[in-house]
This record gives structure tokens, sequence and C-alpha cells, in this order.
């Protein structure tokens, strides 16, 4: 899974004026992740507002994505939950010939112990015969895949190859990287510690900003696996006050406010999240001019 190694994107799910799906916005979209330089694209994870969306829209929003990719860049596809079975069947209903692994996320809510987190995950991964990248975000989850429950994945289950980690714990990140097997993959959740997580041996980032400014954070990360460290900090600086701002009101109210003054799409999400404010669009819009 060299694709890996570089950089990927939480891709948006585009809604138009009245908040139906707009299908036109996410060929834009797109073509915008892959034209900037981005390794792969992530799909149906929280940037897509998955939660909001029906079960007929996922499976139209997820084709399209795969026709207009057409093999561009590895995709990878989000399936998670809090109820195991209820990921197994979907997994196994789903047809994923056109995806290089699964993204599932920390059982969330019920707060599972560090051995039910295990088994959830054990499960999924004898469930797939693709691999598995392991989502650790645990502000929204209510609790935290320990380092030792990610090793002993690791470990123990061959096609659980990485870990999205979003912990926004540096130092918790650099434990990990020192304890996980050979080959498996660190990569950084928070476009905020992209470059340190790098720095430190990880394996790149998969992005919310990367999104709206595909080219910032591509060449950022292809800089930081080369160890062009001063180049890649220009990058790392540069992004900082925009990543500051489209966290500032949630995600993805923010970059999809990018989005809009990129052209892209509107900046219309589903409830309960509601569109950026406009004060901070008017930042969004005056701190883009140094990209333009």
């Amino acid at each position: 899974m060299e694709f890996l190694k570089g950089s990927g994107v939480a891709m948006i799910t585009p809604f138009d004026e009245e908040g139906r799906v707009d299908y036109h916005a996410v060929k834009r979209v797109v073509d915008h992740i892959i034209s900037g330089g981005i390794d792969y694209i992530v799909l149906m994870g929280t940037t897509a507002e998955t939660a909001t969306l029906t079960s007929e829209e996922r499976t139209k929003v997820v084709a399209l994505i795969v026709e207009v990719v057409a093999d561009r860049v590895p995709l990878v596809l989000g399936i998670g939950g809090n109820n195991t079975q209820v990921v197994v069947d979907t997994i196994k209903q789903t047809d994923l010939t056109a995806f290089k692994a699964l993204m599932s996320v920390c059982p969330y809510y019920t707060r599972p112990s560090q051995e039910g987190i295990y088994q959830h995950f054990k499960h999924i991964a004898t469930a797939t015969p693709i691999s598995v990248i392991l989502y650790n975000v645990p502000a929204r989850t209510g609790v935290s895949i320990s380092n030792e429950t990610t090793v002993r994945l690791a470990t123990d289950c061959a096609n659980i190859i990485a870990i999205k980690d979003a912990t926004g714990d540096l130092e918790s990140v650099i434990t990990l990287l020192d304890l996980v097997p050979d080959g498996f993959h660190v990569i950084s959740g928070d476009d905020a510690l992209a470059l340190p997580v790098v720095l430190s041996g990880g394996s790149g980032v998969i992005s919310v900003i990367g999104g709206a400014l595909p080219n910032q954070v591509s060449k950022m990360i292809r800089f930081a696996l080369e160890d062009r460290i001063d180049e890649a900090t220009v990058y790392h600086n540069q992004l900082l006050e925009m990543i500051d701002l489209i966290f500032r009101e949630g995600n993805p109210a923010g970059v999809k406010n990018l989005s809009k003054h990129l052209g892209l799409c509107t900046g219309n999400v589903r409830l309960p999240l509601v569109p950026a404010s406009e004060p901070l669009s008017v930042a969004i819009s005056e701190a883009n001019k140094v990209f333009l």
C-alpha cells in the first residue's frame, strides 16, 4: 500500500442551494483534487456528511466518484459504525472491487473497552478481502484506540495496514511510530499536525483542507517525505491560518465555505450542521488571497 505514503483527501459531498446532492459539483471536486496532485481520495468519511446521506444517495455518490476518478488515483471507502454486525454485513454487501482499502472509524457513543475495540476491528478485518485503515478520532467517538490495541491489531490482522490518527496528540503518535510493525502506516488525521507527523516517520495525511487546496497539501507532504524540510515548512506555514479558520465552526462547514469561494460548490451542509457564519466566510475569503 505504497500509495498511503503521501497525501489523501477526505472528500466532501457537495449540496446545491436546495440541499440536494449536487452531482455536477461532485465531478468538479474530484477533478480539482486530482489535478492538485493528491495521491488518493477517501469516500464516505466524516467530512462527506455520510450520516446525513440516504442509502440511495451514498450509492449514487460512490458510483459517480468511481466513474469520474477512472483509476487516476486509488480510492478508500469509509464503512464504520458502532454496531459490529451491521458494519460486517455492510462490508459483505458492498462491491469493493474499485477500492484499495476500507477506512473504519472507532466505534462511537457506546464507549467500548479496548478489548471490545480489538474484537470489533478483528471482525471487520475478517469480513473484508481488502486492506483496512483504522480511524481514531476520540473527540468525535468518545473513546480512543490505544497504542497497545493498535499494535495488537496490526500484529494479529495481516490486512489491517494503517491508522488515521486524529487524536491531536503528537507525543502519542511519535510513541506509536516506535511500536508498530514495519510496513504499518501511521497517517495524520489532523491537518495542522501533518508535517510534524511525517517528519517523525509518519506516512502522510488524510486531509480536509486538501480537498480545497490540494496543490499546497500534496507539495508539503511530498517535500516532507523527501526530507526537504525547509520547502515543506513554507507550505505548512502558509496553510496554518486557513486550517484554523476552516475548523473554527466545525467540519465540513469551513472547508465547504472555502470550496464555495473557489467556485467548486455551494457552502451548504445538512442539519444538524449549519453553514459557516458570514464573519467566518469573510475571514476565509481574505485568507484565501495568499493562495490566488
